[in-house]
C-alpha cells in the first residue's frame, strides 16, 4: 500500500463466525500466495493482536490500497475501510491504538495563560488528543506494539511549540487536571455524596467560591448517583477547577447544561485564566467555544479510521474554515459542504392554519414541590416551534403533558392529536438491532424515501447491525430522533435532540427534522439549549421562564426575534451575526456591540 494510505478493521463488526472470510478469498494479493488478509492469530504467534484471534489482520504493505477496495465491498459487515490519507500528511501519527485501528496525527499545543479550544466530529480522536497532554496515554508514534515511552516522543516534538510543555510534563514542573468527557460515567466510579467527592478536590481552597457560582449548593449532600446530568456536569467542573494544576483540561463543558449555566461556566473559565492557569477546551457549542477560546486547533480526519489536529488558528477564522469545511493554510478540503446560517433577520410567524389551540394549563407535583403555568397558545401546521429555557423550568414537563403522558391539574390537552415523541433522557435495555427496532416502527423502513429523509442526514448505516444497547449516547440519541419522525403522527415532540452529537451531526439531524417538516406539512415543537440548533430550525419560539425547580411559566408562542429577546434579556447575553457566515455570535460581555444592542433593546442580533 501507499505511505499516504492506512487500513481499518472494526473488530466491533468483524464477525468470522458469520462470514466465509471473503475479505481474505477475494483480496489479489492472496490469490497470488501473499498473506495481505489473514486471520489474527495467523498474523502473529504471541497475543500482541487486539480482538478475537478469528477477526483479520491486513497487511498495509502488501495492500494495494484504496483504488483496489474489493475487500471493503466483499465484507457482508461493512467492517473494513482502506483509507487514502491526505497527501499534505507527510507525517507520522503521534499515536496509533493497535493493528489496523484508529490513529491520530498532530497535538494541540497548550499556550500559557490562555484558553485553547478544539473543535471536530466525535470519534476523530480530540479526547485521545487531551489524554495525551494529560499524561494519561504515552504516545506512540505509530509503533502500536513497540514500548519505546516518551523519549523518542519529545525528540519529535524539539523545536517545536510543544517541547517546554512535554518535557515540564515528564520532568513533574508542570501539574494537569483533566474533566473527563463522559460526567454520567463518575457515579459507577464514585460511592458517595456530592461534598465527599468535592472534598478530595479542593487543592486551592476555592471550593466554597465554585460551589456558589455554579449553584450546586442544593445537591451537596445528595448521593452522586442520585443528581441529574447537569448538576453532574457542573461538579465535575468544580472538582476539576478546584484542584491547584498549572493546565486545566476541558472535555466538552456543556452538555446537560442550558444556556445559561453554560454562560455562567464559560465566565468562570475565562476569570480563573491566567498567568499561572491555563485551559484546554474541547467543546461543540459553536457560541461558547467562540466566547471562552483565545485559539483554536480544527479537528478533522475520518471518524474511527484517523483524525489530524491542525496547527493553532484564530478563534474566529477556525470556526468559520470549519463550517465552510475548507481549511486555509492546510489547502484541505473537510467536508464537501459548507453549514450555512441565514443571512437575514429570522424567519416571520408562521401563517399557516393552527394544528391545536391549548388552553391554559396548570400542573404541580405537589405541596413544596414543582410547579407550572402555560397560558392558551396555538401550534400551527407545517412550522417548526422551537422551546427555550433554564434547565428545570417546565419544558420537558410540558412536552410530556403534549404526548399525553401526563394529565394537566387544569386545563384540557384533548386535541384528539397523534404524538410522537422522543424524550430528553434516552433508556434502552432492549438487545435487539437498530434496523430490527427501526422496520418495527415503520413500513417505510429500507425504502428510497426513507433512505433519503431520514436515514442518510442521520447517518444511520454505520450503526445499522448494532444492538441498541451497545451504541454510544451519539448514536442512541441520531436512532431516536429516526424512531420519532418514523412515526405517523400530527405532532413531532423532540427534547434535547443536540444532547451528546458533534455540530455536524447537529446540523444534519436539524437538515432531517425541518426537511421532515416541509415536505410533510408535518408540525415539530423541538425543546433545546443549543443555539445554533434552534436559530436554523425555528420558526417560532415557546420561552419558559421562572425559578428553576421550583415554579415555571410559559407565555403563548412569539416570533423568533420577540422570543429570543426576552429569552436572551433574562441572562443579559447579545447575539450578533458573522459578517463573513451569518453563524449567530455572543458577543463580549460589556463590548461596545454589547452596550448598544442593549440600550436599543436587541439582545437577538440586528436585522
Amino acid at each position: 500500500m501507499a505511505d499516504d494510505s492506512i487500513a481499518v478493521v472494526d473488530l466491533d463488526r468483524c464477525q468470522p463466525d458469520r462470514c466465509n472470510y471473503e475479505c481474505a478469498n477475494f483480496c489479489p494479493p492472496n490469490r497470488t500466495g501473499e498473506e495481505c488478509i489473514v486471520t489474527r492469530e495467523e498474523r502473529y504467534d504471541d497475543d500482541r493482536y487486539d480482538g478475537d484471534p478469528d477477526q483479520i489482520s491486513i497487511s498495509e504493505e502488501l495492500c494495494l490500497g484504496e483504488t483496489c477496495g474489493i475487500c471493503v465491498e466483499k465484507c457482508p459487515f461493512d467492517a473494513i475501510e482502506i483509507i487514502n490519507l491526505p497527501q499534505e500528511l507527510d507525517e507520522e501519527p503521534v499515536h496509533r491504538y493497535g493493528e489496523n485501528a484508529f490513529s491520530l496525527y498532530g497535538l494541540p499545543a497548550p499556550e500559557a495563560g490562555k484558553v485553547t479550544g478544539i473543535l471536530g466530529p466525535n470519534g476523530i480522536g480530540k479526547t485521545t488528543a487531551v489524554r495525551i497532554l494529560a499524561n494519561e496515554i504515552t504516545p506512540n508514534l505509530g509503533d502500536w506494539d513497540g514500548a519505546a515511552g516518551w523519549e523518542p516522543v519529545l525528540d519529535e516534538f524539539r523545536g517545536t511549540e510543544l517541547q517546554s510543555f512535554l518535557e515540564g510534563l515528564q520532568e513533574e514542573a508542570i501539574t494537569v487536571a483533566r474533566k473527563p468527557q463522559y460526567v454520567d460515567q463518575i457515579p459507577k466510579r464514585f460511592d458517595g455524596n456530592t461534598r465527599e467527592l468535592l472534598a478530595q478536590t479542593d487543592e486551592r481552597g476555592v471550593l466554597d467560591e465554585l460551589i456558589e457560582r455554579l449553584s450546586i449548593g442544593p445537591v451537596m449532600d445528595q448521593p452522586i448517583d442520585s443528581i441529574s446530568g447537569g448538576e453532574l456536569q457542573r461538579v465535575a467542573l468544580a472538582a476539576t477547577l478546584a484542584r491547584d494544576a498549572d493546565f486545566y483540561f476541558l472535555d466538552e463543558i456543556t452538555p446537560y447544561l442550558d444556556i445559561g449555566q453554560r454562560m455562567t461556566a464559560a465566565r468562570l473559565i475565562g476569570e480563573l485564566t491566567g498567568d499561572d492557569r491555563s485551559m484546554l477546551v474541547v467543546e461543540h457549542d459553536l457560541a461558547i467555544l467562540d466566547l471562552l477560546a483565545d485559539s483554536l486547533h480544527v479537528a478533522y480526519g475520518e471518524p474511527g479510521a484517523y483524525g489530524v489536529i491542525t496547527p493553532p488558528k484564530s478563534v474566529k477564522n477556525g470556526i468559520n474554515e470549519y463550517l465552510s469545511g475548507y481549511l486555509e493554510n492546510e489547502n484541505m478540503r473537510i467536508r464537501p459542504n459548507a453549514i450555512e446560517f441565514e443571512e437575514h433577520a429570522p424567519r416571520s410567524v408562521s401563517a399557516g392554519d393552527a394544528l391545536v389551540e391549548y388552553p391554559a394549563i396548570e400542573k404541580s407535583y405537589g405541596d413544596g414541590e414543582f410547579s407550572l403555568t402555560v397560558e392558551g397558545g396555538t401550534i400551527h401546521e407545517n412550522e417548526v416551534l422551537g422551546v427555550v429555557g433554564p434547565n428545570g423550568i417546565g419544558k420537558s414537563t410540558f412536552a410530556e403533558l403534549l404526548a399525553g403522558n401526563l394529565d394537566p391539574d387544569s386545563g384540557s390537552l384533548d386535541a384528539n392529536l397523534d404524538v410522537s415523541y422522543k424524550p430528553q433522557y434516552i433508556e434502552i435495555d432492549q438487545p435487539m438491532r437498530v434496523d430490527a427496532f427501526l422496520s418495527s416502527i415503520t413500513n417505510d423502513f429500507g425504502s428510497s424515501y426513507w433512505d433519503t429523509e431520514i436515514a442518510q442526514p442521520l447517518q444511520l448505516d454505520s450503526v445499522m447491525e448494532q444492538n441498541l444497547t451497545d451504541l454510544s449516547g451519539g448514536e442512541r440519541q441520531r436512532v431516536a430522533i429516526a424512531a420519532c419522525l418514523s412515526e405517523d403522527a400530527d405532532l413531532y415532540v423532540l427534547d434535547e435532540p443536540s444532547a451528546h452529537i458533534d455540530v455536524e451531526q447537529r446540523v444534519r439531524a436539524t437538515t432531517a427534522i425541518r426537511r421532515y417538516a416541509e415536505n410533510h406539512d408535518a408540525t415539530a415543537l423541538v425543546i433545546d439549549h443549543d443555539t445554533y440548533m434552534i436559530d436554523l430550525l425555528a420558526d417560532r419560539l415557546l420561552v419558559f421562564d421562572g425559578e428553576p425547580a421550583r415554579s415555571g411559566h410559559a407565555s403563548p408562542p412569539v416570533g423568533m426575534r420577540e422570543g429570543m429577546n426576552r429569552f436572551l434579556a433574562d441572562l443579559d447575553v447579545t447575539f450578533r451575526r458573522d459578517e463573513r457566515v451569518g453563524r449567530p455570535r455572543i458577543n463580549k460581555p460589556g463590548s461596545q456591540l454589547d452596550r448598544e444592542q442593549k440600550r436599543a433593546g436587541e439582545y437577538y442580533y440586528t436585522a
